[in-house]
């Protein structure tokens, strides 16, 4: 396991390798592109500078000659503001510097003019010029922050590949020491194993010699003694009886009892629909009591009439499938002969309801088209027939199904047997199928009924007839749920069970060759029977062990209750002559009393008559007391009391007597008590020395369970070894991929240590551009 594990971990680095190798090998080819990226940006860079630098001289030489024009306006300015007064003055002789003077101001005029164009034509030259530079730098700056972000992000993920590499080779490292650990253990295993083999392979060589000198016994022993074995061919395998199971026949009588329970409740839901919808026909849209009803629900309801005829015999072929599933019969497919009968009904009803189903939608179109009918109830009525034609597909696949499950009891080659399994779970599929398009019927006819109700030309009759029509669908959808439910929970034990047949084959061929197997199986029971003879009622098995054991380890050994008996005889005569002699004790004693009595009413004659009857009364409860004593024979352990009032010498005896008399019985209990607890030691001891002797057989026995152990041991210790083999070759090859992965993450170091550098590279170019 632990191997497994490790070429999985070493699987799963080896995909987290090669993804990585292809994200460095992309993070290359993105490097390399940004790097050309940044070369041509440099070359573009540099242009823009030189070309820049020009524009600046050249703006510089123009605002000097700016200048330069500037000065010069405001001398021909100041020599003009000079030149006027003097003109003014000297009219006459200043006409013809005058003139010279225009002359020369048209001059300086025209030059003005061309110097100031220029001027405007190189401020427009220089402003374009400083807006076209200031856009390329924007550009520029833009283009330069992009690339430090994405030289950023570049750097991160080499960094996280780095740590990611540098976690795996820690762990690869930390693995590579386990593994070796574990492979110095497992070479010294491996050592003793390849001894323990060397032995073993020599047991192995005489138990293979052993079991191939029996092998040729017993096959010598099979050819002469096995004349024909008849599970050889399939036709003769399905003659033998196959083993009774009573429980299989008990679950399968219990499950047909409660299918027979679930169609008796789905035919009186289906007697119930049928007979409720014949009533509501005679009712609405026309009540027959009014007023005709029409010739097409008349034949409806004609048909309706008959629905028990074609309702109860499903009722009759499920009873008769239960009473034929006994517990002595073998039940499967191809013995359920009653299947096809109960298929035959099945059909029958099926064409009852083909025969009225168009009866069935033409009367919801009749009620469709009467003047009572509104938009809602003519949408149920057309749901409800679509449901109906719903209903029959149903009942129809159903049919088909079990006839299906039906052929193998009559037709062999009708159905194969690789087939019984679906054909059981379409059928399951067709029951609940049914339970759905019912559970549609029942909320489609209550909300048709609740709009009947609400219609003012609504009768109690009508009102009544939905109730009933509605309870008994209520009554259909709950029978096929259940139906549905039971089958679906029952379906892997039907799939099951198919398998129950003849012994080392796949189950019956033919129904005839069913049949004769059941006949046989008769026979075998009524053989079987004539052959058991009653028995004398004897102590059952469990209770004779328990006797046994109470016979080794009790105390009731046969010398030691001899021994008992003996003594116990001995004292019982002993307490018998001791009866004896106290009973005569007690007659001397009761005379002794008489004549005490009889000398103390002579005594007391003189006396007065109270005291006499006082005294006689006295004397007659002493007396019946003495009598009682007789009769209880306890004159030993009960001391006389005389009722003299006159004490004497004999009266001490007495006591003195009864008191030793007394302490005599108490010691005599004493002795037997002791005794008995003698007797009881002694069949311990006894009883002890039996466990002993038990106890050694029990280590026997143990020895030779320690013995098979023993073996058992030496068997696991050969497969330790083959495991350990195994193990040494998955170690082998863990080690060289171990190896291949150490030398593939040093080419990756390398590789990412070359990205670094020219990743970091990168940024300080960047940094400085």
């Amino acid at each position: 396991m632990a191997s497994a594990e490790l070429q999985g971990k070493y699987q799963k680095l080896a995909q987290e390798y090669s993804k990585l190798r292809a994200q460095n090998q992309v993070l290359k080819k993105g490097v390399v592109d940004e790097q050309a990226n940044s070369a041509a940006l440099k070359e573009q860079l540099k242009m823009k500078d030189q070309s820049l630098r020009k524009l600046q001289q050249e703006m510089d030489s123009l605002t000097f000659r700016n200048l330069q024009l500037a000065k010069r306006v405001e001398l021909l300015q100041d020599e003009l503001a000079l030149s006027e007064p003097r003109g003014k003055k000297n009219k006459k002789s200043g006409e013809s510097s005058s003139q010279l003077s225009q002359e020369q101001k048209t001059v300086f005029d025209e030059d003005l003019q061309k110097k100031i164009e220029e001027n405007e034509r190189l401020h427009i030259q220089f402003f374009e010029a400083d807006e076209q530079h200031k856009h390329v730098e924007a550009e520029l700056r833009s283009r330069l922050a992009t690339l430090e972000t994405e030289a950023a992000q570049h750097q991160a993920v080499v960094d996280g590949l780095t740590r990611k590499y540098m976690e795996t080779i820690e762990k690869l490292q930390n693995d590579k020491a386990k593994l070796e650990v574990k492979s110095q253990t497992l070479e010294k295993e491996a050592k003793e194993c390849r001894l323990r083999t060397e032995e073993c392979q020599l047991q192995l060589k005489n138990l293979h010699e052993d079991l191939s000198g029996r092998l040729e016994e017993s096959l010598s022993i099979i050819n002469e003694k096995v004349p024909f074995n008849d599970t050889k061919y399939s036709q003769y395998n399905a003659l033998n009886v196959p083993l009774h199971n009573r429980r299989h026949q008990l679950k399968m009588r219990d499950i047909a009892g409660q299918a027979l329970a679930f169609v008796q409740d789905l035919v009186t839901a289906l007697l119930n629909f049928h007979t409720y919808t014949e009533q509501r026909i005679q009712i609405f849209p026309v009540d027959s009591a009014i007023d005709t009803i029409s010739p097409l629900n008349q034949k409806f309801s004609q048909y309706l009439h008959e629905n028990a005829s074609y309702v109860r015999p499903l009722e009759e072929g499920m009873l008769h499938l239960f009473e034929s599933i006994t517990e002595d019969t073998v039940t499967v497919l191809e013995t359920t002969v009653k299947l096809k009968t109960f298929s035959e009904h099945l059909t029958s009803y099926i064409c009852f309801l083909r025969k009225i189903l168009p009866y069935q939608l033409k009367s919801l179109e009749e009620e469709c088209e009467s003047s009572l009918c509104t938009s809602a109830l003519r949408a149920r009525n057309l749901e409800l027939s679509q449901d109906m034609k719903k209903m029959t597909a149903v009942f129809e696949k159903l049919q088909t199904y079990i006839a299906l499950l039906a052929l193998p009891s009559t037709e062999p080659d009708g159905l194969l047997r690789t087939n019984y399994s679906s054909v059981l779970t379409n059928v399951g599929a067709a029951l609940h199928g049914f339970h759905d398009i019912m559970k549609d019927i029942s909320k489609h006819y209550s909300q048709k009924a609740t709009i009947e109700h609400e219609l003012p030309t609504a009768t109690q009759k009508l009102i009544t007839t939905n109730d009933c029509i509605l309870s008994s669908v209520v009554a259909l959808t709950n029978g096929a749920g259940k139906i549905a439910s039971f089958f679906s929970n029952n379906l892997d034990y039907f799939i099951a069970s198919l398998s129950y047949g003849p012994k080392a084959a796949s189950g019956f061929i033919s129904p005839l060759s069913a049949e004769c197997m059941l006949q046989y199986k008769k026979k075998a029971a009524a053989y079987m029977k004539s052959l058991r003879k009653p028995l004398l009622e004897s102590v059952p098995y469990e209770e004779a062990l328990a006797n046994r054991r109470i016979l080794l380890s009790s105390t009731e050994s046969r010398e030691g209750l001899a021994q008992q008996v003996q003594q116990s005889l001995e004292k019982i005569s002993k307490l018998e002559q001791e009866k004896e002699h106290w009973m005569l004790e007690a007659q001397l004693a009761k005379i002794k009393l008489e004549k005490e009595n009889q000398r103390i009413a002579d005594k007391l004659k003189n006396t007065s008559s109270g005291q006499l009857v006082g005294l006689a009364q006295e004397n007659a409860a002493v007396s019946n007391a003495a009598g009682q004593d007789e009769a209880t024979a306890k004159a030993v352990s009960e001391p006389i009391q005389s009722t003299s009032l006159i004490p004497d010498v004999e009266s001490r005896e007495d006591l003195i007597k009864n008191h030793y008399m007394a302490r005599i019985v108490e010691l005599t209990s004493q002795l037997q008590l002791a005794d008995s607890k003698s007797v009881h030691f002694y069949a311990e001891c006894r009883a002890l020395s039996k466990r002993l002797a038990l106890a050694e057989k029990s280590k026997e026995a143990l020895t030779e369970e320690m013995k098979l152990a023993s073996q058992n041991i030496s068997r696991l210790q050969d497969e330790l070894t083959t495991t350990k083999r195994s193990y040494e070759d998955q170690l082998s090859m863990m080690s060289d991929h171990l190896c291949s992965m150490n030398e593939t993450l040093s080419k990756q170091r390398e590789e990412i240590d070359t990205l670094k550098m020219s990743s970091k590279g990168n940024s300080k170019k960047n940094k400085s551009r």
